[in-house]
């Protein structure tokens, strides 16, 4: 099946499965409070909808729903969902029933605290669902951890890591005073706020004071090579056929030692000459310049024997081969959980998830934060090619996080918004005009709308441009 196709499937049922929960959320307090819901959507319907229970061809097999209050649908525009709940300024903009003499089961005759849970229950339901699939996932696949202190080689560092005091070997085993037990991607989170690291320097601990010109974390997080990367030996894993590598004799278990003769360790010293041939490409070269680039002299070690060979590199500047990583040098460390350890283990890994994720939101308020925001192109290029349940999962619950955090933000047209003209009512002890609240709608529905285009412009300018 094709990549872009099982990359949209993903996509498609978690954004379906968190919709639908989410939505469930208000719908489900709604109910507990005796509010009519009017309508049910999974997606957007504008002028049509995909499917609805008050098609006639439904209501003729399934009579039930005739009369049923709330309309259940599918819409067309998969950017998301609703319910309209009734005597509630939404997006629906139903102005018609807001002139209406208000009724005891619509939203406004409620009182400030039954529309908070309301307007907070899909927020509340993302949370716990991401929570549930945490756990779910503790309790199926356990979790693979690799310990710190057992990496071999250590790190590898880049300039700017090497410029504050880090040396390659080093394996940093303490940030602030707190242990950092197993290695994860995001260690630069807590390293670019560090005030000192405690790192393992030839079997002895060594504290290093950082200072205050650190690089943040998005900074590090786009640094090419790394800031820091564990130490992986240049040794190829597989060969592509009819490929450069397969074309001057590299194969499985072939060490490279040498580019361009600059003699090379590990695969974060190879990125780093294949980077320094993408600067140039980037900054513009002529065709003569750029199939120089493309050649490029390889020495490597195959079984006891020691080649040196020119290959020409393809037009992605690929050599055709497959690498080894850590995993093909250590055993991680498997943790497994029983039902019941399991909830406490994904509880806190979610809860752990949500408070890096609030953290991270300030750097979309920086310039360089702004131009990493993507759309829907960008969630859906995160998914696996192939499809893998854990990972799947896995995102799914990050997605769902990443919902509930972009839902409670105050923004009108998002619950948060809606949250806050609530806060207001409950301190001021005076709802906020209809006027007000229709206005509010409009102004957070273009706000919406503008970030949407932003997000999908930088998507255009990553994978097309």
């Amino acid at each position: 099946m094709n990549i872009i196709l099982i990359k949209a499937l993903q996509l498609l049922c978690c954004l379906s499965l968190l919709v639908v929960l989410h939505e469930g959320g208000h719908f489900m307090f709604s109910k507990l409070f005796k509010v009519r819901v009017e309508k049910f959507y999974m997606f957007f319907n504008p002028k049509f909808h995909l499917f609805s229970t008050r098609d006639k061809w439904f209501t003729r097999l399934f009579p039930y729903f005739k009369d049923n209050e709330t309309e259940y649908g599918i819409g067309w525009i998969p950017l998301g969902g609703y319910v309209k709940i009734a005597g509630m300024i939404d997006e629906s903009m139903d102005k018609e029933q807001m002139k209406q003499p208000a009724q005891p089961d619509e939203f406004r005759s409620q009182s400030v605290l039954k529309r908070f849970f309301i307007m907070v229950g899909g927020v509340l339901m993302n949370l716990i669902t991401a929570l549930v699939i945490y756990s779910a996932i503790m309790f199926t696949w356990g979790r693979d951890l690799i310990p710190m202190e057992r990496i071999p080689g250590g790190f590898v560092y880049n300039t700017a890591a090497r410029e504050v005091g880090f040396q390659n070997g080093d394996i940093p085993v303490a940030i602030d005073g707190q242990e950092v037990k197993y290695f994860k991607a995001d260690i630069i989170r807590p390293l670019s706020e560090a005030k000192n690291v405690t790192v393992l320097r030839d079997g002895k601990q060594v504290v290093l004071d950082m200072p205050e010109s650190l690089p943040d974390m998005l900074e590090m997080s786009e640094m090419n090579p790394p800031f820091l990367t564990p130490f992986v030996a240049c040794e190829v894993d597989s060969v592509l056929p009819g490929t450069p590598a397969m074309e001057v004799g590299l194969e499985k278990g072939s060490r490279i030692l040498a580019i361009d003769q600059v003699n090379i360790t590990c695969w974060a010293q190879f990125d780093s000459i294949m980077q320094r041939k993408n600067d140039v490409l980037a900054a513009g070269c002529s065709r003569e310049d750029s199939l120089a680039l493309r050649q490029m002299d390889i020495t490597f070690l195959k079984g006891a024997d020691t080649v040196s060979a020119t290959m020409q590199l393809n037009e992605k500047y690929m050599l055709g081969i497959t690498r080894t990583n850590l995993l093909s040098y250590m055993e991680p460390e498997h943790l497994e959980y029983s039902l019941f350890s399991s909830i406490p283990a994904g509880i806190k890994y979610g809860w752990d998830k949500t408070v890096s994720y609030v953290h991270d939101l300030k750097y979309v308020f920086t310039p360089k934060g702004a131009k990493s925001v993507g759309s829907f192109i960008t969630i859906g290029s995160i998914f696996p090619d192939t499809w893998d349940w854990s990972a799947f999962w896995n995102l799914t619950a990050l997605i769902s996080i990443m919902l509930a955090v972009m839902n409670i933000l105050p923004i009108p047209g998002l619950d948060g918004g809606h949250i806050f003209f609530l806060l207001i009512e409950a301190i001021t002890r005076r709802p906020p005009s209809d006027k007000v609240m229709t206005w509010a709608e409009y102004i957070g529905m273009g706000i919406l709308i503008l970030l949407m285009a932003w997000a999908f412009g930088n998507d255009l300018m990553r994978f097309v441009f």
